[in-house]
């Protein structure tokens, strides 16, 4: 009964109770927002980071290279000698190194030159198909596979940079060979091909590939619409292209990502390499970190304002139910001929305040999931990373619905008290 009466008395003055609601679902909606974004932030920029200890690139912003060589997010600072990050690929304190050209891309996708140990970093493999063995053939993340409607056999032509745009190399088809399995991580939004292939594709173009007359060839400007079948596919002569895997003389790569072995190399190896190469050495760890710092400082800040609205919506509560009070004195009064109790009185006013606080809780975190959702579509179009709004961080969130229901309780507390103490008959008298 009090629940019921409870909530007709806050649909009686509705412009109290949404200008409440407004205030109060816009604090839940922004503390709800920053407590997922910095959880999944966190989660996907650590976890791309577990099986790389350095990278190795060329000299510049230690950040701009982590996020261009592991995260996929930037322009590497520029290109590094292939023969000189050699002598630290094939190191003895190096555990794995995996070596990365980059160049082209195919409908805003990098197109990504490495070995097959790249997909063992972000513990992905071959879903279907097989690994690429050839010059030009690629293996596409899950993502890619997905989004583009690439499949195994279907060929396409890359574009020069990162733009999607951007100049198409007509001289060789990629072909699809495998899709490598999802992970989650950043491998899902690549594409992955010999580093000879990069080399190739970017050398004098002496070279006139034949296509075959049958093969379906997308355009970087093209929508998928591959062509399947065996007519439809364009095979590549290997002897034609192996010839940049003998020879490295004079070749670049964009960067090294190195697991360790030995430890010691997190000491030695930065100050090596900025005193003897054009490289520097940087560690995803020590980056991310500080970028966490930075980006920790923003969500601080806007937490606090978060809390600020929360505050002034607690104090509109407190208002709109003393003011209320007021009105209702006399039907307080009367309830208590009727039978009411003090305390019924009082959990009536508490329960007012604590269905606006449930309401605008619940409103705010819908609309915090909405705004989460905006953004994951910006940055998965921008930086191909993606959030999920429908995940509840259940620790942050409990914790939260408390602070609201106690900043209702607290805003009730005095009006409650003054319905508690109510005299009867002076208030009878007075009506």
């Amino acid at each position: 009964m009090i629940a019921k009466i409870a909530w007709r008395n806050i649909t009686y003055k509705p412009l109290n109770t949404i200008l409440s609601l407004i205030l109060l679902t816009a604090a839940v909606a922004i503390i709800s927002l920053l407590m997922l974004l910095q959880e999944q932030f966190e989660k996907q920029f650590s976890g791309n980071i577990d099986n790389i200890d350095m990278v190795i690139g060329a000299k510049g912003s230690p950040l701009q290279l982590i996020l261009s060589a592991v995260y996929q997010m930037d322009a590497p600072p520029g290109n590094i000698s292939y023969d000189q990050a050699k002598t630290y690929i094939n190191h003895p304190f190096a555990q794995s190194a995996v070596p990365l050209a980059f160049g082209d891309n195919y409908l805003g996708f990098k197109i990504v030159g490495t070995t097959p140990d790249y997909l063992k970093i972000y513990a992905s493999g071959i879903g279907s198909g097989k690994m690429y063995s050839d010059n030009f053939e690629v293996v596409i993340g899950a993502e890619v596979a997905a989004k583009l409607k690439l499949k195994i056999g279907d060929t396409f032509f890359g574009a020069h940079g990162d733009a999607a745009e951007g100049e198409v190399h007509e001289e060789y088809p990629y072909v699809v060979v495998g899709i490598a399995a999802r992970s989650g991580k950043v491998a899902d939004n690549l594409i992955l091909t010999k580093i000879e292939s990069v080399w190739a594709m970017h050398e004098s173009h002496d070279h006139n590939p034949p296509h075959g007359e049958e093969g379906h060839i997308h355009a970087a400007d093209e929508e998928p619409n591959p062509a399947h079948g065996e007519e439809g596919h364009v095979h590549h002569d290997g002897e034609e292209h192996d010839h940049a895997e003998t020879d490295t003389e004079g070749k670049e790569i964009t960067a090294v990502l190195v697991k360790f072995r030995n430890k010691m190399a997190f000491v030695l190896w930065p100050r090596l390499i900025a005193q003897n190469t054009d490289m520097q050495a940087a560690s995803p760890a020590v980056e991310i970190n500080r970028l966490f710092s930075l980006f920790g400082i923003g969500l601080t800040a806007l937490q606090y304002l978060a809390y600020g609205i929360m505050l002034i919506s607690g104090i509109s509560i407190f208002i709109a139910l003393y003011n209320t009070l007021k009105e209702r004195k006399y039907e307080f009064a009367l309830m208590r001929i009727s039978g009411a109790s003090r305390l019924q009185l009082l959990l009536l006013v508490m329960a007012e305040s604590i269905f606006l606080c449930l309401t605008g809780f619940i409103l705010g975190t819908v609309v915090g999931r909405l705004a989460l959702w905006l953004i994951s579509s910006a940055t998965e179009q921008e930086y191909k990373m993606a959030f999920e709004p429908f995940v509840f961080v259940w620790e942050k969130e409990g914790i939260l619905l408390l602070v609201t229901i106690f900043v209702g309780c607290v805003a009730a507390l005095i009006p409650a008290i003054k319905a508690y103490s109510l005299n009867i008959s002076k208030t009878l008298s007075n009506g």
